[in-house]
């Protein structure tokens, strides 16, 4: 995918985020190509027709309603065992082609294209991403006004169709045609009809991390610290006595506030966001198998969305690969701030920080880890 993901959806990161996070609606356009590749009408009938794919990964919704899952799944069993909310192509199909509206749901834990941009795209936001396809028939309509908990970037993948956009300044009509993303903030109200032909968009939700959120995580301890005894007895006819207290608790709770130390907090941040990632490990079990025979010319790559941030930790070093984090000595550090600069490598790039049998005892581990990739 050529360029960052925030390219593809939406221009520089850096003006872009200073524009939408101040307006209602933005509109980019991108090559309709570069979108369209993502999911096609053919990848959903796949995954719709072909994968065993199951509720809750799928939903389906019609004028304003979702269906009951009854509508659309069946039962099995798999080695004697039970399965339930496994997809019945067949009703969903009749139920497609009545007006349904085919909702593919957490895209980003099953279709690599999108996995992979989304992956990409929380590494420059810095906020957690997830991702849902809609496949609407023609003239139909999935679901009334309504608004999201969380911001949305929507892009359009086959077909077209017309969104009606509530803001502070009235209604905006937008026709979202491949190549044309939008963005809308979180609460902002929202519904789209399909026009002429079949419409198929993705919907990439960013789950906010708030400034309150950090705060409170920051200084969590300290008021865990605050000792949960009852109020004492008598305090609603002597309030100021109860007041008096609580100022003291307050000020004492200050103090310890004062003395959090930001850049430990913030570095505890970076840590719980780049450990908790889902797993993104597409062709492990080939780099797995060719990890052993990798030599000091072997063709690496790092594996895209995947960050190598180091943070010290005495005479160890922590390096967060986003789904978690492994323990190296700190003497590696050189090698690894030449890796993570690199987008495509060879273990004899860092012949200047190691000896051959120590870079490839590196690059063999960290193809492991799924921080880098065997280039076929």
């Amino acid at each position: 995918m050529p360029g960052s993901a925030l390219d593809l959806l939406s221009g520089d990161a850096q003006t872009f985020l200073a524009k939408v996070w101040a307006s209602q609606v933005h509109l980019h356009r991108a090559s309709p190509d570069e979108l369209t590749g993502l999911l096609s009408v053919d990848d959903v009938d796949t995954l719709l027709t072909s994968s065993a794919i199951r509720t809750p990964s799928i939903r389906l919704a019609q004028d304003g309603a979702v269906l009951p899952e009854s509508s659309y799944t069946r039962g099995a069993t798999l080695a004697g065992k039970p399965l339930t909310g496994l997809v019945d192509a067949r009703k969903a199909l009749a139920l497609f082609d009545g007006g349904a509206t085919i909702v593919l749901q957490g895209l980003h834990r099953y279709w690599l294209p999108i996995t992979r941009l989304v992956a990409e795209l929380e590494l420059e936001l810095g906020h957690p991403c997830q991702a849902n396809a809609y496949l609407t028939p023609p003239g139909a309509q999935g679901f009334d006004v309504h608004s999201d908990s969380h911001d949305v970037f929507v892009f359009q993948t086959a077909g077209s169709k017309q969104w009606e956009v509530h803001g502070a300044a009235g209604v905006e009509n937008v026709l979202l045609e491949p190549g044309l993303s939008m963005y809308l903030p979180t609460g902002t109200p929202h519904a789209a009809r399909a026009q002429d032909t079949v419409s198929l968009h993705v919907t990439i939700g960013i789950n906010q991390l708030t400034w309150r959120g950090l705060v409170e995580r920051s200084v969590a301890d300290v008021v865990a610290g605050v000792p949960d005894q009852h109020l004492p007895a008598g305090y609603l006819d002597d309030p100021a006595e109860l007041a008096d207290e609580l100022a003291h608790r307050l000020e004492t709770l200050a103090a310890q506030i004062r003395g959090v130390d930001a850049n430990a907090a913030v570095e505890a941040e970076v840590r719980r966001f780049l450990t908790s990632r889902s797993p993104r490990l597409a062709g492990g079990l080939r780099d797995v198998l060719a990890a052993g025979t990798i030599a000091d010319d072997t063709r690496l790559r790092r594996r895209p969305g995947h960050p190598c941030v180091l943070l010290a930790r005495g005479d160890r070093l922590d390096v967060l690969l986003g789904d978690r984090w492994v323990d190296m000595p700190a003497w590696l550090r050189p090698a690894l701030e030449g890796l993570r600069t690199r987008r495509e490598l060879v273990p004899g790039d860092l012949a200047n920080h190691l000896d051959p049998q120590s870079r490839l005892v590196l690059c063999r581990r960290l193809v492991r880890e799924g921080l880098l990739e065997v280039v076929s």
